[in-house]
């Protein structure tokens, strides 16, 4: 029941993330045994970098605690879709926290919504959805995959987030949502190779009164075709984006400061003076905190394809 509401403390059966550093992190189970290769039943110790820690050790402690380990220490925190996105086992390829806030910003999900979404893939964009729509709507998820779709179904019933999400194994380009889901979505979203050929279902789950739809494509020729389709049935503000996400590279730079006022003084009279018997005095210096691009840009991971759907377009 760890991503359900706020707790204080841990209980068995918690999902809890182990930090160790920001780019250390994992998710572990608390519980006291697991069954091993062999099929026996240990003590169920995690090894770490800084040493093991024995998880039942961390049954009842409270969330944000410090941690002793065998060689250093830890925090056990509440797992939230942020830090599930970075600790999660993948399954496929996932989509992250610059796409995924974009994706909640544009479709805007919100209590009470129901989503449809495909495919359900590792689950990171899934459970992004249930937070937003929780506690009164609903996320439908379809993976053409069965045993991707069995462990994402297992995983948010141990997540304390059944009541909220269906799980579907289907192909969803050539057999669409279900008719039990016709003109029942408020906002559509698609991962799949040829997201074309599901933008007609798209369409049929869509609400009478309109609704936003998102595609997301790791390829501009996908998001053309998904344009196309689009366009023909009546989708409009329809608008292909990427995001980019980088950091500043920030400095302190020492520049000396200018001074001009001799421009305003005549110009002395050269009397033979040497130059080299002046003294100089020393250039007041100022200091600056710069800000600047990375010399490496950031990669690319995918073109966001968003449209609405007008309210009161015919569906036949």
């Amino acid at each position: 029941m760890s991503f359900l509401k706020p707790k204080t403390h841990i209980e068995q059966g918690d999902v809890v993330i182990l930090y160790l550093s920001v780019n250390s992190m994992h998710a572990i189970e608390a519980v006291p045994t697991i069954v091993n290769k062999k099929g026996e039943t240990i003590a169920h110790i995690f090894q770490t970098p800084y040493g093991s820690l024995k998880v039942q050790n961390i049954i009842g402690v409270e969330y944000g605690s410090r941690v002793e380990l065998s060689k250093g220490w830890a925090h056990v925190l509440q797992p939230n879709p942020e830090l599930w996105t970075q600790t999660l086992p993948h399954r496929t390829q996932i989509i992250y926290t610059p796409d995924i806030s974009m994706i909640l910003h544009q479709l805007e999900v919100r209590p009470g919504a129901v989503v449809v979404e495909s495919g359900t893939g590792s689950g990171s964009l899934s459970h992004y959805f249930l937070r937003a729509l929780k506690p009164t709507g609903h996320l439908h998820t379809f993976d053409f995959h069965e045993a991707r779709a069995d462990q994402a179904r297992e995983e948010f019933k141990q997540h304390g987030l059944g009541d909220f999400v269906t799980v579907y194994h289907r192909d969803v380009c050539n057999l669409g949502f279900t008719s039990a889901l016709d003109g029942a979505a408020d906002a559509v979203f698609l991962d799949l190779p040829a997201p074309d050929l599901a933008v007609p279902h798209a369409f049929k789950a869509l609400k009478l009164s309109g609704g936003r739809f998102c595609s997301f494509s790791p390829c501009i020729e996908q998001s053309q075709r998904c344009i196309e389709m689009l366009t023909k049935l009546g989708f409009n503000e329809i608008c292909s984006m990427e995001v980019l996400q980088q950091e500043s590279v920030i400095k302190t730079r020492t520049l000396p400061i200018i001074d001009l006022e001799f421009l305003k003084e005549p110009k002395p009279a050269d009397n033979g003076t040497n130059d080299e018997n002046k003294t100089k005095e020393p250039k007041e210096l100022k200091k600056y905190l710069t800000s600047s691009n990375p010399q490496v840009l950031p990669g690319h991971t995918g073109f966001l394809t968003f449209a609405t759907l007008p309210p009161n377009i015919p569906k036949a």
